[in-house]
């Protein structure tokens, strides 16, 4: 079932400057075939829902393996019947705008 998420993963406790970190996640998540999104506070994926959890696991480990305190925020949007809704649901909303 087509899911699109909204996942935010940082590590915790390691200093004030995270980008390096957060860039190792980030580019899991791009090196995935899965269709993405990075924005400055969360990285939004699509795809089936096992694919796309196994991507959140995936992406959590890599800093979690090194000893790292890990944070997972993630939203969920299940839409049956729905594909591409990364760009589709923007594009419903400019339509209104």
């Amino acid at each position: 079932m087509n899911t699109l998420i909204a996942v935010a993963i940082a590590p915790v406790g390691v200093g004030e400057e995270l980008s390096q970190d957060v860039a190792e996640v980030v580019r899991v998540i791009q090196n995935s075939h899965l269709p993405s999104k990075t924005s400055a506070m969360f990285t939004e994926i699509e795809g089936p829902w096992d694919e796309v959890m196994a991507l959140v696991k995936e992406a959590t480990f890599v800093l979690a393996e090194r000893g790292i305190r890990t944070e997972v925020l993630l939203k969920a949007d299940i839409r049956p019947g729905f594909e591409d809704s990364m760009n589709q649901k923007l594009k419903r909303l400019q339509e209104h705008l």
